[in-house]
This record gives structure tokens, sequence and C-alpha cells, in this order.
């Protein structure tokens, strides 16, 4: 039995972030069907790589789904979407602000039809204020909520993150109210509608940063892949690779000055703590790279993993695709000879479940029509 088992979800979405937030209720059992125009959704062809007919794109979001295609502005196509908001529990929409109603699919809308229902909004900028009717991108929003600004060289071109972080963090939000939602639904009986935006979410993925120019006044700077308030918490370089090194406190500052026979830095005020060593970050620096150089990757991995202090090395997608890591938490699956990554849920009573793959455009429409016949919803 699934945590969702019964949950009926209606996703008009597209691209990611919707999607992504269906997938995530999908792979808890619920089940989601995904409404798209005769063209389909945009990911579907958004490629190379294909396979089978599916972007490796489309792919990534959008198991588990039953898709039927629908052109929501013909009127044929009125009595079946009503049909399938009166049996829905959950809604997920992310069109621009407006267009929800001129296709009589919006909150008020559908409250109409099933007064009990979950309607999830998902924008670029929410369903409120000055730029409610601005489209949203997931590299637009990184550019504007703050996360380019602090991404990439300390000297060189701002950058974006090589994941549509923003687009992720919104649906996994989106996934996260719905939840709620559904709760407050089962406690009050009272559907409500659900406003997430990429503005948001990726404001709040600021975490830390926010925090210091809210404390401060000053606005943060771009750090590459140095950490702001930590040292040493960056990339190193050894004779033939690169690593990361994670001395997140003072007690595995303390572990590393001893395995590299450093102990005068314990002894001199500019590093004793972190935010000593903060203040004086390119002087360490320069200094622990010149250790760094005079040895192998496999050599400091190795040297700080039996000292228990965090090393990583940096790994490709692929490699991080075949590690044994990923193996062993069931991370690489496959659904009818389409491949994914897995979900990180890990539930031990209401496990999530892979029972449908990607779907075909329309793959579905016979089915969910006749379902819909059957429960005297359509005649």
């Amino acid at each position: 039995m699934s945590a969702l088992s019964g949950i009926k979800v209606l996703e008009l979405a597209r691209v990611l972030a919707g999607p992504w937030c269906g997938m995530t209720l999908a792979d808890l059992g619920a089940d989601v069907i995904k409404v798209e125009p005769p063209a389909g959704d945009d990911t579907r062809g958004w490629g190379p790589p294909f396979r089978g007919g599916l972007s490796a794109y489309f792919a990534c979001c959008n198991r588990n789904k039953r898709s039927i295609a629908l052109d929501l502005r013909a009127t044929e196509s009125r009595k079946t979407i009503e049909a399938l908001i009166r049996q829905s529990d959950v809604l997920i929409e992310n069109y621009r602000t407006g267009s929800a109603e001129h296709l009589g699919v919006d909150y008020a809308s559908a409250k109409k039809i099933n007064p009990a229902i979950i309607y999830c909004s998902i924008s670029g900028y929410g369903r409120t204020g000055p730029d409610a009717y601005k489209p949203g991108y997931d590299f637009a929003i990184q550019a504007e909520a703050g996360l380019m600004s602090i991404t990439g060289p300390v000297a060189d071109t701002p950058y974006r993150t090589g994941t549509a972080v923003a687009d992720i963090a919104t649906g996994q939000n989106a996934a996260m109210a719905i939840l709620a939602a559904l709760i407050h639904r089962m406690k009050t009986g009272e559907g409500q509608a659900i406003d997430i935006s990429l503005f948001d979410s990726q404001l709040q993925l600021l975490a830390n940063s926010a925090s210091s120019v809210l404390f401060s006044g000053n606005d943060a700077k771009r750090f590459g892949n140095q950490h702001p308030s930590i040292v040493p918490y960056q990339v190193f370089s050894a004779n033939d690779g690169h690593f990361v090194l994670a001395v997140a406190s003072d007690n595995l500052w303390q572990d590393c000055c001893a395995i590299l026979n450093r102990s005068d830095w314990l002894e001199d005020s500019r590093f004793k703590d972190n935010a000593a060593r903060v203040v004086h970050r390119d002087v360490l620096i320069e200094e622990m790279q010149k250790i760094f150089a005079t040895e192998s990757l496999l050599y400091w991995i190795d040297f700080f993993e039996n000292a228990g202090i965090p090393i990583a090395p940096i790994n490709t997608v692929k490699q991080t695709i075949e590690h044994p890591v990923t193996a062993s938490r069931a991370m690489r699956i496959e659904c009818e000879n389409v491949p994914m990554i897995g979900s990180p849920l890990k539930l031990s009573q209401t496990p999530v479940s892979y029972r449908l793959p990607p779907p075909q455009l329309d793959a579905h429409h016979d089915t969910i029509l006749d379902e819909l016949r059957q429960q005297g919803l359509i005649a």
C-alpha cells in the first residue's frame, strides 16, 4: 500500500517544475493523469538524446503518469476536463497568470466543480505581485533571484547551475504544500488554493547567503568553489586531479592540522578558529594548496578518509550514476526499458513504487475516458 494510494491528481503542467511535483506524488502512489495539448509537453521535443520516441528530458520527470491529449480551447473537451476535475483530489497547473482563467481551469472554476479540490498553481513570480503576469523560466529566475550572482569564478561571468535547481525546488515545494493541504482536508473537509513560485523557491534556496545579507546589510560575494563562511571548505588540486575538502568544524580543523603535521597552524592566531580562518583565508589556502600539489588524488582521498575528515573526488555525471552508492541505494532504475534516476524518498512502510514508464503522448486516452464513463462522469 503506497502512501498516496487512492489520491487522484490532475496534472495540467509542462516542462519541469509542475511535472516534477506530479511525479513525486505519483512515486508515492497517487494516480496522476497528465493532460497535454495535442502537440504534447514541450519537453517531448527537447533532445537528443531520445529513446523509443521519448526524450531523456521528458523521461526524467514524467514516470508513473497516464497521458491524455486534450485541446482545452475546444468546446468538445469541456465535458472531459470538467469530469477529470470532478474526480480529482489535486489539480496542478503552471500556466502563465490569466491563462487558466481563459481556459476555464482556474481555481474559482475548479472549485465550483469540486469544492474540496486542492488546487496548486506554479508560476515564475507568483499569482500576486508586480511580476505575476511575467513568464518565468529557471535560467531567468536563477539570474533575477540572486543565485547566479554567487555562482561561478570570482572574477568571471556569473554562472547558472548545471541543473535547473529553481524548477526542481519549486516542484518539491509544491509537492510538500499539497501533502500539507491533503492532511488539512482530511481533518476539515476543506480544499484550498496553493500558490508556489520559482522566484520564492529560488530566494529560499539562497539560505545562509541571504541570511548573511539580512544580518550585515552587505551584499553577498561570489567565492567560486570556496565557502563564504567556512574555511577550509573548497576545491583543492592534487598533482593529478581535483578534490573537495570540507573541514566544517574546529574539531575537524584540529584533526586536519594533526595529520598534516601542522600544529603551528593551531598556534597561529590567524588560523586558530573558523572566524579567523575566514578573514585570513588567502594565506592559509595558499599554504594548504602547496602541500596538496605534492601527492596524487587517490593519496589524499585515502589520507583524509582514514582520518575521518570529509573529502570527495569531483565525479562526472556518468561516474556518479555508476557509483556504488547509487546502486546500493536503488537510485538507478529501469521501467519498461526506460532508464531513470529513482526517487530519493525512502519510506519503510509505504515505499515509493515504479508502476508506469513515462507515457507516450495520449497513450491512455481511451482508458481514461472509459473510466470516466464507468463513474457516470461523462456519457
